[in-house]
């Protein structure tokens, strides 16, 4: 069934927490072991249903935030979904205290039961109004975003479709399209402040009623951490400062000097050449066909996978009015179908979301099979794992898309990891503070971001912007809204993903058979049991970023920069 023919039918809350009350009972008194296996089973098919049915209303809102059909139903989860989360946590509770566990244990695999016994300090029935709560103001942010419309330049532009201007040789364009950027986000400042002011007390709120000293702890434990702690989040930012962010100084030098200029300010960042950044060749049309053609080579599953994307349109990727300003893959468990959703606007970060995005889908498409929904999906870190690796691995066909320009892709996309991993360090530093520090005033925030990102991002210079210099740039990511503490998951699978880069330069084969090993393991196992799977050592291991650096170092010191 394509995308667009599949039927929406809302949950009715009241009915399906009954039908789930039943089942969970089921499973309970059962006598025997096959009993409560076919229970399980049927309780991860009301999850699916409901779970699907969410995916879907909240994908053709965000294709059109000005939809009020689509709105309604978004804000009507956003009551629902607490439920469902009470429901998956007594299923959870269940799993820990089932009659027949061994027996269950050696059919689904140990790694259910450890998350099961995770996940449920995670959730209790007197957070659920702060949940309902915590919903809406993220959708109150989406949606802010989404209706954006800026006047620049003659023309109305979302947030999206004025990025293009940001990157331009012209720097006078480039400073008015970072003012006009800049300038919608400063227009709601307050709203900014206030939105996010709410969205810390209420998390605060919720973990101090589950026992935890602040957001930041259970943050982990719904993030499914099992192996790591803050601690060793802590080393590893220490070891970006240390190796990495030295680094990025240099990058950034060379990025003036190829520009010609004698001072980099924040809205020169986004162009890397005086000849122009690389740019896609194609419409987006074209651009898909170049994509089916270059993953019906890289092998015969992300063939057959590309295909199937396009015959059941399971790809909106087009940059319109009104559309949320975002790019991720979402998976519609009912039909196996994995869902992408861009907004193309002409630069090489189109083919940067696809590729990633890509990413995310294929390795769902790989483990859509599995019973057990925690299995089909890792953890977010190994998610982003699956997602940034895809970006290195389809090197080979971007001629595809750059033609002549490839080169400048390649020296500019390797760059652009390195400068982003102290970036996702600050974003999660920053967040603890805020988080362990939850009566801070939202300039007390703002303050503390200032102060950590001469830390991180030493280079920075907002040329007297007062919205920026006011220590508040962070305000357009809508992790640090709608998903606290991501931020780090992708810095800690960029490391992963590096060293695929380093395993293709050696042996591609070899690369691509183990990061195919690393998708089709799903969520089996834990996230540093799947790094053994594909062969990659831990993020976390002395070294391992430090070596990552040096390669990638040696092999754009290689490149002689200034012929771009």
């Amino acid at each position: 069934m394509k995308f667009g023919e599949i039927p929406y039918k809302r949950p009715v809350i009241d009915e399906y927490e009954a039908n789930y009350t039943r089942l969970l009972s089921q499973f309970k008194e059962a006598d025997s072991f096959e009993e409560q296996d076919v229970a399980l089973r049927q309780i991860y098919k009301e999850r699916d249903d409901f779970v699907t049915m969410f995916q879907l209303a909240k994908i053709r809102y965000l294709t059109d935030t000005a939809n009020q059909v689509f709105q309604k139903e978004v804000n009507y989860f956003n009551q629902a979904f607490p439920v469902y989360k009470k429901l998956q946590t007594q299923t959870y509770q269940a799993l820990i205290n089932a009659k027949y566990k061994s027996e269950l244990e050696s059919k689904w695999g140990r790694h259910l039961f450890n998350l099961a016994a995770h996940k449920a300090k995670a959730f209790d029935a007197q957070i659920m109004v702060d949940m309902q709560e915590e919903s809406h103001l993220k959708s109150v942010y989406t949606q802010l975003k989404g209706t954006a419309q800026i006047e620049f330049e003659g023309k109305t532009h979302n947030l999206a479709s004025l990025m293009p201007f940001t990157q331009v040789k012209d720097r006078s364009i480039r400073k008015k399209a970072s003012d006009a950027y800049w300038g919608f986000f400063a227009a709601k400042q307050e709203e900014l402040d206030d939105i996010y002011d709410k969205l810390v007390k209420v998390r605060h709120q919720m973990a101090v009623k589950l026992g935890y000293q602040n957001y930041a702890d259970l943050a982990y434990i719904k993030m499914e951490r099992l192996e790591y702690n803050k601690e060793m989040i802590q080393n590893f930012r220490r070891q970006i400062v240390e190796h990495i962010v030295p680094l990025t100084r240099k990058l950034r030098a060379r990025q003036q000097k190829r520009l010609g200029l004698d001072s980099l300010y924040e809205y020169d960042l986004k162009l890397e050449f005086k000849s122009g950044n690389p740019q896609p060749k194609g419409t987006p049309q074209e651009i898909l066909a170049k994509a089916q053609k270059m993953y019906g080579e890289l092998s015969k599953e992300t063939g057959e996978f590309f295909d199937y994307m396009l015959r059941y349109d399971l790809m909106d990727v087009l940059n319109r009015a009104g559309k949320a300003d975002a790019g991720f893959s979402w998976s519609l468990y009912n039909y196996q179908h994995p869902f992408i959703f861009a907004n193309f606007n002409g630069s090489l970060e189109d083919i940067v979301v696809l590729t990633h995005e890509t990413g995310h889908a294929f390795q769902y498409f790989c483990s859509r099979q599995n019973e057990v929904v925690e299995y089909r999906i890792p953890s977010i870190e190994s998610c982003e794992t699956h997602a940034i690796s895809m970006e290195f691995l389809t090197y080979p066909w971007m001629h595809l898309f750059f033609e002549d320009d490839v080169g400048k892709y390649f020296y500019r996309h390797l760059g652009r990891g390195i400068l982003s991993l102290p970036y996702g360090c600050l974003g999660d530093h920053a967040q603890h503070i805020f988080y362990e520090n939850p009566h801070f005033t939202p300039q007390e925030r703002a303050d503390v971001y200032k102060e950590i990102k001469r830390l991180y991002l030493p280079y920075y210079d907002y040329d007297k912007n007062a919205y920026l210099e006011s220590g508040r740039f962070w305000q357009r990511e809508g992790h640090y809204y709608e998903l606290p503490f991501y931020y780090i998951d992708y810095e800690l699978a960029r490391v992963c993903a590096y060293q695929f880069w380093q395993k293709s330069n050696k042996d591609r084969i070899a690369a691509w058979n183990d990061y195919l090993a690393l998708c089709k393991a799903g969520g089996t196992v834990s996230f540093l049991e799947l790094l053994k799977i594909a062969k990659l050592k831990s993020p976390f291991e002395d070294n391992c970023v430090a070596s990552i650096a040096k390669d990638v170092e040696v092999y754009l010191e290689s490149i002689d920069d200034t012929k771009f």
